[in-house]
């Protein structure tokens, strides 16, 4: 009996329905971190003027809630830093980036099981008069504020993330 590929009709559909039962479906940045480090795309949105803007964590965060902290997201495959970042901005503050400086690069390893995230870090200047909450899902408030007279509760890595930001003036 000889085997040998054939195409005719319904061919097409059987190699379709052979792709999707082979295919892994796609894994979120936050479960990916848990078995190999994962890039994520921190961003300080400031106004030029001193302050920074922080967002509070709604009940639909990933983690943390009601804790105040930085934007970020995870980079998409093919994307450049500044591209996810214009991108991340846009989708949770609703705002463009007008200037995007990089400010250095983290090694976060967190929890048990231990997530892994290797953090670029990015100064983002915003017009305020044009930020508002574009996940509400995740985030329940906006505010900004001089980096003296920060709020609280703050997210675990706020400070070790802010302090990229302060040594801007030192050097």
């Amino acid at each position: 009996m000889s085997s040998r590929a054939t195409s005719g009709p319904g061919n097409s559909e059987l190699v379709k329905e052979s792709r999707k039962m082979t295919s892994t479906p796609p894994v979120s940045p936050r479960d990916q971190a848990l078995t190999a480090p994962t890039v994520s795309c921190v961003f300080v949105c400031h106004d030029g003027a001193g302050r920074v803007l922080l967002a509070r964590r709604g009940q639909g965060a990933r983690d943390e809630p009601g804790t105040w902290d930085t934007g970020a997201g995870g980079l998409e495959h093919g994307e450049t830093f500044e591209e996810a970042v214009r991108r991340e901005v846009r989708e949770e503050y609703v705002a463009e980036a007008l200037t995007i400086e990089t400010l250095g690069v983290r090694n976060i390893l967190r929890g048990s099981p231990v997530s892994h995230w290797v953090a670029v870090v990015f100064a983002v200047r915003v017009d305020p008069a044009h930020v508002a909450i574009g996940e509400p899902h995740k985030f329940d408030a906006l505010d900004w504020f001089p980096l003296d007279q920060l709020p609280q509760p703050q997210h675990s890595q706020l400070t070790e993330t802010l302090a990229l930001v302060r040594h801007l003036g030192d050097e």
